[in-house]
């Protein structure tokens, strides 16, 4: 491959070259041929923008649609798709096409990069990632070009429909229709609308669901990866629907001047952005507490492995439920679709919201001292940052500096993943040569 690396574990490869691009990325959106104006966006503007966009978040601090020249709007478009498919997998196209050697190390990093516990057929499945990612891209951004072409011009309405395509797909939730409006516009659309969610849903469900998915007609068979997968991703978006519609159907900031269709289209859109999106059809900054402490949670959980989104990830949520559940019967086996897990699973899904849990709880806890706010939003905003979400009640344009770097830094790790980062920044631990006596303590 054209990159070689020495002395780096591959989660330290990650951390760096996620850092290298964000950088790039920063030094570009402070070139004044970036800005509609013509000025040079301060330092910790391009760099949180910058951040955001290869950590498909989709915060900002200043309006894309707006303040961005096309160059800058590019620039970020190609961000998000680097850090979408991640850029081991970028390098991993240009040394396909011109037909370079894949190597151990190369194999390594990009098994790390998708998240898998082996490295067999790891190649072929990134070709199924950039396979995948052109098709849906494409199809999406020529829907939207139909659709948008009667609202304005058709080249304008092309690359609106390029942009969102990438953006969506990738759960960024950057858009380009200007004042922070993102979608409110087309909440009752329902091209836009199914379009949309489809994009989110797909980039969420992760590559290799997708590729469960085409095969299917083939092997007739799904495997349990995929059945959790989609089962939660549906229990999810049907029951976070239901909870918005009820918990919004009286508000008069929200959904009471809405028609019934509209409440419908605006539920479950609002249900599957916080997984992890951030574009939105409804002003959330008015949506009630309890509302927006439900989307935390959804947030907080965020999509499937080895996907676009964010999130402790759909997987370790049904892993920590169905150990609850097994404890509770008194079970010593956790068994999902008639499969036993083992005991390094169930701990892996302990260690990874441990730590999520705690990352979100301190940066709310270090803003709570830098940025006037409440607590709900400024947990919010957090936990958007953590699942790389993107969603704000307000509160992102209002950040000071610190505040600025503190959420760059959340959603670095947010995409990331805390794990990686422990990984990357921890030292190697040798193999255990014996075990401990076993003790007991009371718990309950």
């Amino acid at each position: 491959m054209w990159v070689k690396w020495f002395r780096f574990s591959p989660p330290q490869i990650l951390v760096l070259g996620f850092a290298a691009i964000i950088l790039v990325g920063a030094l570009l959106l402070m070139l004044p041929i970036s800005s509609t104006t013509g000025e040079s966006l301060p330092f910790v503007d391009a760099l949180f923008t910058a951040t955001s966009a290869t950590c498909v978040t989709g915060l900002i601090v200043v309006d894309t649609g707006t303040y961005y020249s096309t160059f800058g709007q590019v620039v970020i478009m190609l961000l998000i798709q680097t850090g979408g498919l991640g850029f081991m997998t970028v390098a991993t196209l240009f040394s396909l096409v011109f037909k370079r050697r894949i190597s151990l190390k190369d194999r390594l990093l990009l098994q790390e990069a998708m998240n898998q516990n082996t490295m067999e057929g790891i190649v072929r499945l990134i070709r199924k990632v950039l396979i995948y990612s052109l098709v849906i891209e494409s199809s999406a951004a020529l829907i939207y070009t139909i659709r948008w072409s009667f609202d304005m011009p058709f080249g304008r309405a092309l690359y609106f429909g390029i942009f969102h395509g990438v953006s969506m797909f990738n759960n960024a939730g950057f858009d380009l229709f200007g004042h922070y409006q993102s979608l409110t516009r087309y909440v009752g659309d329902p091209i836009v609308n199914l379009v949309t969610m489809f994009l989110i849903v797909s980039g969420g469900l992760g590559f290799i669901v997708l590729s469960d998915l085409v095969d299917f007609r083939k092997h007739r068979k799904l495997s349990l990866h995929s059945k959790v997968v989609l089962t939660m991703t549906a229990s999810l978006i049907l029951v976070g629907a239901l909870v918005i519609y009820v918990f919004e159907f009286t508000n008069p900031g929200t959904f009471s001047s809405l028609s019934w269709g509209e409440k419908i289209w605006a539920s479950f859109f609002q249900s599957v952005s916080p997984r992890t999106a951030g574009a939105n059809t409804v002003d959330l900054g008015s949506l009630r507490q309890a509302t927006q402490f439900f989307m935390v949670i959804l947030m907080f959980i965020g999509a499937s492995p080895s996907s676009t989104g964010g999130g402790i990830k759909t997987t370790t949520f049904m892993i920590l439920i169905g150990a609850v559940i097994s404890m509770i019967r008194g079970r010593s086996d956790l068994v999902l679709f008639r499969y036993r897990l083992t005991q390094d699973r169930i701990f892996k899904a302990v260690t990874l919201t441990m730590l999520s849990l705690f990352l979100v709880i301190a940066v709310s806890m270090v803003l709570s001292t830098t940025e006037s706010a409440s607590f709900l939003s400024i947990l919010f905003e957090t936990t958007s940052a953590f699942g790389t979400v993107g969603l704000t009640v307000g509160l992102t344009g209002k950040l000071t500096v610190i505040g600025k770097f503190i959420i760059s830094f959340t959603m670095f790790a947010g995409r990331l993943g805390p794990l990686t980062m422990a990984y990357a920044l921890g030292p190697k631990k040798g193999k255990e040569l014996y075990r401990h006596p076993e003790g007991k303590i009371i718990i309950g």
